[in-house]
């Protein structure tokens, strides 16, 4: 008989109950106990990505799982990733590679057909490992997706899954959530489902006793648990929701004398967590910048143009709301600014696309600060990426995700960032106060970090730190985040399904 792994998946109430986190977390715990453990999402809806070292396209949250597993990411964990470009359309990555821009209507008829490349993707996983966790999306009740369901239920009968469905109390509404999920459930959803776990509790969990008791009653299901609030974890949040909602916000106990880093918040903003290790500085408060009064009210020590998976529209967006005029200001009168992917793009003389990758916009001026001109074409690089930083001789490394080719238009008035010549992966202006890369991550290498911050800390009046100051290393959030499990879930119950 052909090996196949046993199975738990984790399914939410909402999007962003938990359910990334979660998941990262039992294959952490059951990866400290000697399983072989893999994650999997059949499909993800995120602007957040990752690059595998085949140079495939993945959601960045499966490959924090993979890490919580010790494991390369591999597409198997991903198959389908949906990188939302307009209000009601994505681009749609299958395997790791972008087949179709589609509109909501035209994919819900259409991924149906991608259930055979899901189920092939789960059982190549479910042949090498000794368990698989799966995580849903959204949640199993949206009665206008169940039909067409691939992610969520239809995938836990096809896996031979038990259920267990978290929600958010911090959110509120959270057992209502719960008793009304599976009131929207049909009857062999319900019997998939084994119980539910309360995410992000904060205080005495004695208190919810009677709650509990009462959903349990309701429902027919057991509580696997409660899970606290755990504050500083350092690890790379999945949905652009949260990060938009709450932004650098948790950045108590540091003191006036803190660099200040601005980050424009664009609407189509992709790859936020490029930034975490900055946050996690000592002497770093980061916050969103939304409007040019936001520039111009509080000169920041540092402004960042993110990535963006619509360059276009987030162009004619800055130039809407008067933050394209602010960004030039800033950058003309020696302010730092730096540009990430789309946000290295911007900085240009003018991006085109004339295939219509991202917009009906063939092309558009850029904002003029570095004289080179981008055009969006139909390959995309997917690459993992180490370079030398000519500047400060420094090692970086991270991935690159984008369409567009960049050329220089003056190489007088440039100068490469990096010693790799051979494409134009980042480029700074003479006097060294404008630069861009596409290198996604440069910025959690900790001595480059350093770098760049103690450059900053000198125009301001404060000494260089010279040393490191704190390193960014996602593996203690991870650990943390396994101990949580086993501290406050029914450990032994949720091992006894995967025996």
């Amino acid at each position: 008989m052909q090996h196949r792994a046993k199975t738990l998946m984790i399914q939410g109430t909402c999007s962003n109950a938990g359910k990334s986190f979660i998941v990262a977390g039992i294959c952490r715990a059951l990866r400290n106990e000697g399983v072989r453990v893999a994650p999997f999402k059949a499909q993800n809806m995120s602007l957040n990505s990752y690059v595998t070292l085949g140079g495939e396209e993945i959601g960045r949250a499966q490959a924090l799982q993979a890490q919580a597993c010790g494991l390369e990411p591999v597409t198997e964990m991903n198959p389908v990733l949906l990188k939302p470009n307009t209000h009601t359309g994505s681009q749609v990555i299958l395997m790791g590679k972008p087949i179709a821009s589609m509109e909501a209507r035209t994919y819900f008829e259409y991924k149906t057909k991608l259930f055979d490349t899901v189920k092939e993707s789960f059982d190549c996983l479910a042949r090498k490992f000794d368990v698989v966790i799966l995580e849903g999306a959204g949640s199993p009740a949206e009665i206008n997706l169940k039909a067409h369901d691939i992610v969520n239920m239809r995938m836990a009968r096809y896996a031979k899954s038990p259920v267990l469905i978290a929600t958010d109390i911090d959110r509120g509404g959270a057992f209502a959530s719960l008793i009304g999920t599976m009131d929207c459930l049909d009857d062999w959803e319900q019997e998939l489902t084994a119980g539910f776990i309360l995410n992000k509790f904060r205080g005495d969990a004695s208190l919810l006793d009677d709650a509990l008791t009462y959903t349990t009653e309701k429902t027919g299901k057991p509580f696997f648990g409660v899970l606290p609030f755990l504050p500083d974890l350092g690890l790379p949040e999945e949905d652009s929701v949260t990060f938009k909602e709450s932004g650098f916000e948790h950045q108590g106990g540091k003191d006036e004398h803190c660099l200040d880093i601005g980050c424009i918040d664009l609407p189509h903003i992709s790859n936020f967590t490029d930034f975490d290790a900055l946050a996690l500085e000592p002497d770093v408060r980061m916050r969103l910048i939304r409007t040019h009064e936001d520039l111009r009210a509080k000169r920041p020590d540092c402004l960042i143009i993110p990535g963006s998976k619509s360059t276009l529209a987030d162009l004619a967006f800055l130039r809407k709301n008067g933050l394209a005029e602010a960004i030039r200001d800033f950058a003309t009168t020696g302010g730092m600014l730096v540009g990430i992917c789309a946000g290295f793009q911007m900085l240009g003389e003018g991006i085109s696309d004339p295939l219509g990758l991202e917009s009906d916009c063939e092309q558009a001026p850029g904002l003029g600060l570095l004289p080179m001109a981008t055009e969006l074409g139909e390959h995309k690089t997917l690459t993992r990426s180490v370079r030398e930083h000519i500047p400060s001789g420094l090692s970086v490394s991270g991935y690159e995700i984008h369409h567009g080719r960049t050329c220089i238009l003056d190489n007088g008035k440039s100068v490469p960032i990096f010693s790799d010549t051979s494409d134009v992966a980042g480029l700074a202006n003479p006097q060294g106060n404008v630069w861009g890369a596409y290198v996604h991550g440069l910025f959690d290498a900790d001595g480059f970090r350093r770098y760049v911050l103690d450059r900053l800390r000198v125009p301001k009046g404060l000494a260089p730190k010279g040393a490191v100051q704190v390193s960014y290393n996602v593996e203690e959030g991870l650990d943390r985040l396994g101990r949580a499990m086993v501290e406050h879930l029914d450990w032994d119950r949720i091992k006894g399904m995967l025996e």
